[in-house]
């Protein structure tokens, strides 16, 4: 464990050193804004509101469940149960519960639809098809009961939706105040960038520490190289994710700048998909794996606990998306 402190610690200051050193380069322009103001783009500053306001409570939820421990006693549909509910305050907001400012704006026009169906489709894909890579390049497994499409827990499918929500919203919080509060310039073009590798190292890192006592996703490898090396793999979905997903209606307002169409949304999520898609496989090769994919169950089928409570591996941990 301390090896994991040490190295950890060698990283994120690393990290801090660098973007720290980059912010002195750059020429303030105001005091920027984490929020879209309210005159401009009113729509997504309600939406990043309560993304925000609920991130707390699924939290609250999920925390509590690993917490107490709850788990053990889950069966897969606990697990189903869990997760969908959880998942529907985001997906169904849109349509049941518009925000004031979309009251009388067509469905597939709404901020809050469209922002939906982009991390749909982008936590659809990363399910379906990432999760494969952790299962060779990793060696990880999910070994709790569920229901399985595509060999993975169809609870996670859902989990994926809400937990990419927060992290996209925070991301977008950090882009914008750096797009507000800098001049245009080289030197932002690159704080930006930098910004968008050290969050999405954060953010992947992080998810995989919050819920590292959950036993039921195992690795083979040693814990400290899935915290390191593992936590920059899963952190190639959000370099390519964070800036895509950021400029959905980001310059609504501006100058020769419209919303986006359903449409538009829809083919941006399946690029994005596709670039990490690649990202992915380029590290695969690289590191001359195979990549395995096992259908002999059929689409669907139920898997069956395997899990284990009585003792933890030391290598075990656990991440809630398409890992």
């Amino acid at each position: 464990m301390m090896d994991i402190v040490i190295k950890m610690t060698i990283i994120f200051v690393g990290i801090l050193v660098f973007i720290g050193g980059l912010s002195f380069t750059l020429e303030v322009a105001g005091p920027g804004t984490f929020l879209p103001t309210a005159k401009q783009n009113l729509p997504k500053r309600e939406f990043e509101t309560f993304a925000l306001v609920y991130t707390v409570v699924w939290i609250a939820i999920f925390g509590g469940v690993v917490v107490t421990k709850a788990y053990e006693s889950f069966t897969e549909d606990s697990y189903m149960a869990l997760c969908v509910s959880l998942s529907l305050p985001f997906l169904l907001q849109p349509i049941l519960y518009p925000m004031p400012s979309e009251r009388n704006i067509p469905l597939v026009q709404r901020y809050s639809f469209k922002a939906n169906v982009w991390i749909a489709i982008f936590s659809f894909i990363g399910n379906y098809w990432y999760t494969h890579y952790f299962y060779s390049v990793l060696e990880a497994k999910y070994t709790f009961p569920s229901w399985r499409l595509n060999d993975v827990p169809i609870p996670l499918y859902f989990a994926t939706h809400f937990y990419f929500v927060t992290y996209h919203t925070f991301s977008n919080l950090i882009l914008r105040k750096i797009e507000t509060r800098y001049v245009v310039g080289l030197m932002r073009s690159v704080f930006f960038w930098s910004s968008v590798v050290a969050f999405s190292y954060f953010t992947a890192f992080m998810e995989t520490l919050t819920i590292s006592s959950f036993p039921c996703y195992a690795f083979a490898r040693p814990i400290v190289e899935i915290f390191t090396k593992g936590s920059a793999f899963y952190g190639l979905y959000f370099l390519a994710s964070f800036p895509v997903f950021f400029r959905l209606d980001e310059y609504v307002g501006s100058a020769y700048t419209l919303p986006h169409s359903l449409y538009s949304t829809v083919l941006e999520a399946l690029g994005c998909s596709m670039i990490v898609l690649c990202l992915l496989d380029f590290c695969r090769i690289y590191l001359h794996i195979n990549l395995t994919i096992d259908a002999s169950r059929g689409p669907i089928y139920l898997f069956e606990n395997e899990c284990s409570f009585a003792s933890e591996p030391e290598s075990a941990t656990i991440t809630t998306d398409s890992e």
